[in-house]
């Protein structure tokens, strides 16, 4: 009997091959969002400037991205087990060196270290499903590690803050490594193997699809929404919220930890929210491409509050710009329609490695204009926050016009 005839995953699957590698994506958001509590401790500790500290944790997304278009090869010819055991253990490397580090190129190659070893630990998962459980519980399956992504999240929050009361960052990062290696090791070492049925792409083919994706017009027409909003919500949720939250609205750290807290679980919701709502208002005639626009245009709303300096009602907008951050993913469904099946994969990946590219040029660019002004009494300049999160609006405000334009009726065609 096959996976694939079972009703529904038996537990010791659950055990031995979910767990594992949900296990390993808790890990992979929890690197992504940990710089945004300890901002200050580098701040103090390494003098660093806001353009540095964009620079140093949007390492994570450069390698991150960089390593999206060989995935897919990768895990075709050696399989999820191999891939994502190998990659996590760069990634605890990475924590450890991290933690180690005594200056910012050291922190910087860590960072960027981490991000390359946690740049399988989705697609990676996913993969897995489809080879050991039935094909009418992937959905379900890729909600609960959706679910175990917030969690890391969530614990990159208050319970973070909690830790550092009691530990330093360099502490946490050492046992943050162990956790890794002992992640790696469990799906390398539990994971039973099964390989794919169908023969890996070579790279060659692999490169000779790029061109059908990128001269596709409804590639970029709904590709752009969710590159900008991505780009600018990683960016948010990973560093800068934090230090806006210290500088603008002039919050202590538990109360940042706080804040944190109601973000991931915002994000938590919508991950779990979204694809329902979406699936029961096209049951009833609703494109959901305009669900897509509804949330981005509350997503913009925020934004726009964030820039004015609104310091007002900051745990809702916490919750709230995570919530409709996460109407975005959409998209990627509504894509893999566009295309032939052999291709869907593909043109994930090729969206994937634009979206983490954005997160790092975004990332790394507000830093930079908040750099423009001087920091005074150890805060950076609300002046500088302001117009780096106006530039995050207006970079996602111009592919979603672009988008509610080209949904408006022709009154030529009439």
């Amino acid at each position: 009997m096959t996976a694939q005839d079972n009703i529904s995953p038996p537990r010791a699957l659950l055990l031995k091959v979910f767990l594992p590698f949900a296990g390993g994506y808790f890990l992979s958001y929890l690197y992504r969002t940990a710089n945004a509590i300890i901002s200050p401790d580098l701040v103090r500790e390494f003098d660093l400037g806001p353009g540095d500290l964009g620079l140093l944790t949007s390492s994570y997304f450069l390698t991150f991205a960089l390593f999206q278009l060989p995935l897919g090869i990768l895990l075709d010819r050696y399989g999820p087990r191999r891939v994502n055991a190998g990659l996590l253990m760069l990634a605890g490397a990475g924590a450890a060196l991290f933690g180690l580090a005594q200056s910012l190129p050291a922190l910087i190659f860590a960072r960027a270290l981490i991000g390359l070893g946690v740049s399988g630990c989705l697609m990676s998962s996913m993969k897995v499903f489809t080879l050991w459980f039935p094909l009418n519980r992937l959905a379900t399956l890729n909600g609960w590690l959706l679910s175990f992504g917030g969690l890391g999240a969530l614990s990159a929050s208050k319970p973070a803050e909690e830790l550092l009361r009691v530990a330093n960052w360099h502490s946490v990062f050492l046992l943050l490594a162990l956790l890794t290696f002992v992640a790696a090791g469990a799906i390398f070492l539990a994971v039973p193997e099964r390989a794919a049925q169908r023969a890996p792409q070579s790279l060659r083919d692999s490169w000779r699809s790029l061109p059908l994706i990128l001269r596709n017009a409804n590639f970029w027409k709904l590709g752009l929404i969710v590159i900008a909003g991505q780009g600018v919500f990683m960016s948010l949720q990973s560093l800068w919220i934090a230090p806006w939250l210290k500088d603008v609205a002039g919050l202590a750290r538990a109360e940042i930890g706080t804040h944190l807290l109601m973000a991931a679980l915002g994000m938590t919701a919508g991950a779990a929210l979204w694809g329902s709502v979406a699936d029961w208002l096209a049951r009833r005639g609703v494109d959901t491409v305009k669900v897509v626009l509804g949330g981005v245009g509350a997503n913009l709303l925020i934004l726009a509050l964030l820039a004015a300096g609104v310091t007002r009602g900051t745990l809702a907008m916490m919750f709230a710009l995570t919530l409709f951050g996460q109407v975005q993913p959409l998209v990627y469904a509504i894509l893999s329609k566009e295309f032939p099946l052999e291709l869907s994969g593909r043109v994930i990946s090729t969206l994937n490695f634009l979206v983490f590219l954005s997160a790092f040029a975004v990332q790394w660019g507000t830093g930079l204009i908040i750099n423009l002004w001087p920091v005074q009494a150890g805060r950076y300049a609300q002046a500088g926050y302001a117009t780096a999160f106006g530039a995050c609006v207006a970079l996602l405000l111009v592919p979603y016009a672009l988008l509610l334009l080209s949904r408006r009726p022709n009154p030529a065609a009439d």
